[in-house]
């Protein structure tokens, strides 16, 4: 046994010092690198070819899959329910975005799978671990091995690929840039106009009195109050009503006549009674405060003050706009009525709104 043992000492030394691993039969010595096997691609350029064909006619269809998404989105009603096996019954304009969304983003995937597997450089180059900071030799071989890797790719040499991948990866962002859509409905004129455009000169709408819910006359305005009314015919149970007084909302002053700096505004008013929008220019706050003796008008929010007595301008705060005014008369029977919407649009300010 122990002859045995110090027989195999000088082995066992020997292979500490570094002696041939192969010479010993270690069974974990590196078998480095296969010998690399042409693909026929690389050796038959009429399969080179056939390969760019595939690959550009997967980014050919990635491209009419997106226009299909877009036409689809166009097209298809959202409320239609189509019967697709094995789905069952589906919303067909969700089927069909789905459907051709994937097929695009699939297409741009396989094609570029099937260029590099075919067309690109397969050669399998081996590098030793270096540390985290490269030296300049290191950063220099990694920028030649790039470029060598964008030369061996074809893609300054192969124009149909590389102009229909440009044309794939294109389109694609257009189907985001269609569900946009879904944000919510356009606005058309609804920033521009308030449920008090119903009014005309011929046919009036009245104020009526947020409070008790019922028109009023000139004498009900007490002058130093402060008095908030809506267009007639919107009624609380009304299943939009909170979006309506949102832009309806209106506050009533009566000032004297004298004491109205503004000449427009007191035009716009009956007897020194001016009416205007509750709904703050900045952000869109009601307004609720009103200083009787300064005729000034706070928004709780951010502090923006208006002068009522001068045709609602700002005086302090971030508002942009004075608060817009609604001109009112009288009716036959002495209530309160506007004969038209607000001179300005109401709410906050936005850039495209007409000052």
């Amino acid at each position: 046994m122990s002859h045995d043992m110090s027989e195999n000492l000088p082995e066992a030394h020997d292979a500490s010092h570094g002696t041939d691993v192969a010479t010993h039969g270690d069974p974990f010595a590196d078998p480095g690198l296969p010998a690399h096997e042409p693909r026929r691609t690389d050796i038959d350029e009429r399969a080179a070819q056939r390969a760019e064909r595939q690959v550009s006619l997967m980014f050919v269809v990635s491209m009419l899959a997106t226009v299909g998404f877009i036409a689809s989105y166009a097209s298809i009603d959202a409320d239609k329910i189509v019967y697709i096996f094995p789905l069952g019954h589906v919303s067909a304009l969700n089927f069909a975005l789905g459907m051709t969304l994937g097929v695009a983003l699939f297409c741009i995937g396989a094609g570029a799978v099937h260029w590099a597997r075919t067309l690109m450089s397969d050669h399998e180059l081996p590098a030793e671990r270096h540390p985290i900071e490269a030296d300049d030799d290191v950063r220099n071989d990694v920028i030649e091995q790039f470029k060598t890797g964008a030369a061996e790719s074809g893609f300054g040499r192969r124009k149909l690929i590389r102009n229909t991948l440009f044309g794939s990866l294109a389109l694609v962002p257009l189907s985001g840039v269609v569900l946009l859509r879904d944000l919510g409905p356009l606005p058309e004129k609804k920033l521009l106009h308030t449920g008090w455009v119903e009014a005309e000169p011929s046919k009036p709408l009245r104020l009526v009195n947020m409070n008790t819910d019922q028109p009023m006359k000139a004498e009900d305005i007490v002058q130093g109050s402060l008095t908030f009314a809506k267009p007639e015919g919107l009624e609380e149970s009304d299943e939009d009503f909170q979006q309506q007084i949102a832009k309806d909302a209106l506050m009533l002053v009566r000032i004297a006549p004298e004491d109205i700096k503004d000449a427009k505004s007191r035009d716009k008013g009956f007897e020194g009674i001016l009416a205007y929008s509750k709904i703050c220019t900045h952000v869109g706050c009601p307004i609720s405060l009103y200083e009787q003796q300064t005729h000034h008008a706070l928004c709780p929010c951010h502090q923006s003050t208006f002068d009522l007595a001068d045709g609602a301008r700002v005086i302090f705060g971030p508002a942009g706009h004075p608060l817009p005014q609604l001109k009112i008369t009288t009716d036959e029977q002495g209530f309160l009525v506007a004969t038209g919407d607000f001179d300005e649009p109401v709410g906050p300010s936005y850039w495209e709104r007409p000052r």
